[in-house]
């Protein structure tokens, strides 16, 4: 919920599973949830329409705060939290696994209680605190029905990438691999630029390392190579189970941390995962 003054929004850094320099959100948020803060949408897209580049100024790591996306976090009449997910390059995506989580932790930190509803661009997703030290949370996550779309191939220079196409209201296209390949970034930013997505897509590559645990590498839409994802977790954990290489629950490993993917097969998804609030602080922003 970011309250503006001025030429000044409040925003809190977070970090869900991700560690090292490449941070996973930012949260904006006010001290109050009054009617202001509903401006904070509209706000954000002023903002993000505003770039000559394309790029949010508050997610830059040169002249902003430095993120993977902005979580602009706003409420409703009812009180319900509303989060609306910017990507690095400005473009506006579904939602964040980790970033929900993030937004999770800031609620119970501003707003107190166990649970957090959070309406997202992919529906109301329910948070569930499991445990808390100080700014650190640990979240079970219901993310709501995944669908395995089918088998698909993308042309490629130099052959095909055979993969699955998955939603967790947000599209995925999850290949297996023995080995991460070579330049692996530059192959999943040439399969999620395919014409078989039209707006686009993230693509993760999986190893499979035991029954119940398995480890992948992500190039996120609009956000490119990042260290950790929730609903990469999810996609890529689905894919194994569904090709029956995993059972359910699955440890899913990243750069960033592990993650922890429970899936039913039908309509039971549910990740586990941390957020840590790093800080806070005013970003001062001017004429892009």
């Amino acid at each position: 919920a970011f309250r503006q003054l001025d030429r000044h929004v409040h925003v809190v850094r977070a970090q869900g599973a991700a560690v090292g320099p490449n941070p996973r959100q930012h949260v904006g948020a006010a001290e109050d949830l009054g009617p202001q803060v509903l401006a904070g949408g509209a706000q954000c897209q002023q903002l993000t329409d505003e770039q000559g580049d394309g790029d949010v100024p508050i997610a830059g790591r040169r002249l902003g705060v430095g993120a993977d996306g902005v979580e602009w976090v706003s409420t409703d009449p009812q009180g319900r939290i509303i989060a609306r997910l910017f990507n690095a390059d400005g473009s506006e995506a579904e939602i964040s696994g980790n970033g929900t989580r993030c937004v999770a932790a800031w609620a119970v930190e501003t707003r107190g209680g166990s649970e957090v509803r959070i309406l997202t661009g992919a529906g109301e997703k329910e948070c569930m605190l499991l445990r808390r030290s100080e700014h650190e949370f640990e979240f079970m996550v219901e993310m709501g029905r995944a669908a395995v779309l089918g088998k698909k191939r993308i042309p490629i220079p130099g052959g095909n990438a055979k993969g699955l196409e998955i939603s967790i209201g947000n599209p995925h296209f999850v290949e297996f691999v023995d080995r991460f390949p070579e330049r692996w970034q530059a192959r999943a930013e040439v399969i999620g630029q395919s014409r078989e997505f039209p707006h686009g897509t993230n693509v993760e590559f999986v190893r499979v390392l035991g029954r119940n645990k398995i480890e992948f590498r992500i190039f996120e839409r609009g956000a490119g190579e990042t260290q950790s994802s929730g609903t990469g977790s999810c996609a890529s954990a689905i894919a194994a189970i569904h090709t029956g290489q995993v059972s359910s629950p699955v440890e899913v490993y990243a750069p960033g941390g592990k993650q922890v993917v429970h899936w039913d097969g039908a309509d039971a998804l549910l990740l586990e995962g941390p957020a840590r609030l790093v800080c806070r602080g005013e970003f001062f922003y001017q004429d892009y």
